[in-house]
């Protein structure tokens, strides 16, 4: 398999270099953690720059090569992240693109590559976590609309979301993984509760949401009633596959910032110390060949990212927390300081091997689907 780059994605490449060194020092300061209002309009700004520059729709309307260029680049310059584009960027608007009609795609997602619309996620409930398939958010049909009923947790920017993908079950009595439905829900309408949740880092970027008979359009259905469960496939494909393919470059950045601060604090004379930061070098290292296959494979498939994303987001989840483990270590007593470069990333890292799938989750997709061994009974 060839992974190098041609010539037409090296000039995409150059160009895209030449663009961020105008705009990102043009970009404004930063709003607080907890100014999401405030992040929201920032990042909403800097999603209109790139569509303005012609770059927004590298998500969807370009080749999975040059969506892998783009990350690789913001991320190397230090562009901003998604941010409250996040669901959006990366998981709602790939699934509508693979899976929803022509009048949803007209709809919602030139929204989302201008910034105009956010989106949440939801997904996770109480009782149905790693267990997703499970849920139990009720949407009965009545008329032209489904009337919704439940409750979701860990609802990613729903305080200024305008829009949620939102699984629900619409078929009691079928076997679980067929009676689910996937919705678009506009986060306006009545019957919406939407109650934030600080995490351990003192961030509120998730939310619980209680939905009281809320009414959403049978238009905004994407995929088949009761085929859901399928539709969350591919939601999932892109959240495991390519959706932090940024995040491995910053860590990689990361890795090096550690090893300087290491020398300059007198860190680097552990030899135990280094050899763990040339084996987490040897891993990303690989993390990246394996973003760059999964990508070549999606390339083949349509775009739609196999489950090769699994054994990616299996690992990196890992990976990241014994980097920011070693960043402690580089640290030592400033560890313990919020303040300082590195110590809010570890927090956060806390979560990655519960997110997108936990780990238990991935090592049975891992088992099933690729190397074919029986399901669990």
């Amino acid at each position: 398999m060839d992974l190098a780059y041609t010539e037409e994605e090296e000039a995409f490449r150059a160009g895209l270099r030449e663009w961020l060194a105008v705009a990102l020092p043009k970009l404004p300061p930063r709003p607080s953690p907890d100014d999401w209002p405030g992040r929201r309009a920032c990042d909403a700004g800097w999603q209109r720059a790139l569509y303005d520059a012609g770059y927004a729709d590298l998500h969807w309307d370009a080749s999975p090569t040059q969506r892998l260029i783009f990350l690789e680049e913001t991320e190397k310059a230090g562009a901003p992240y998604v941010g409250a584009n996040f669901v959006g960027l990366l998981h709602a608007g790939p699934t509508i693109a693979a899976e929803g009609s022509e009048e949803q795609r007209e709809r919602w997602l030139p929204p989302i590559l201008r910034g105009d619309e956010i989106w949440c996620q939801g997904f996770s409930e109480p009782d149905a976590g790693s267990d997703l398939a499970s849920l139990r958010t009720r949407a009965v049909r009545d008329g032209d609309a489904y009337v919704v009923t439940g409750s979701k947790i860990w609802t990613s920017h729903a305080e200024v979301a305008d829009w949620c993908e939102l699984l629900v079950r619409t078929d009691p009595d079928a076997p679980k993984h067929r009676g689910i439905t996937w919705l678009a829900m506009p986060m306006d309408a009545p019957g919406i509760t939407v109650r934030p949740l600080r995490t351990l880092a003192g961030s509120t970027e998730f939310a619980e949401v209680f939905l009281d008979e809320v009414r959403v359009p049978a238009a905004n259905r994407v995929g088949a009633e009761n085929d859901g469960w399928r539709v969350t496939m591919v939601t999932l494909s892109f959240e495991r596959g390519t959706a932090f393919v940024g995040e491995v470059v910053a860590c990689r950045r990361t890795l090096g910032e550690l090893a300087r601060a290491a020398r300059e604090n007198g860190r680097w004379d552990d030899i135990a110390l280094r050899r763990r930061l040339g084996r987490l070098n040897a891993e990303f290292g690989a993390l990246w060949r394996l973003t760059q296959w999964n990508v070549s494979e999606s390339t083949r498939t349509g775009g739609v990212p196999g489950t090769g994303g699994s054994v990616f987001k299996l690992r990196y989840s890992h990976a990241r927390q014994e980097l920011y483990d070693t960043a402690a270590d580089v640290l030592g007593p400033d560890a313990l300081d919020l303040a300082r470069d590195w110590n809010l990333d570890r927090l956060s890292s806390l979560s990655y091997t519960i997110a997108a799938g936990t780990s238990q989750i991935q090592r049975n997709i891992v088992a099933e689907r690729i190397l074919g061994l029986p399901k669990e009974r």
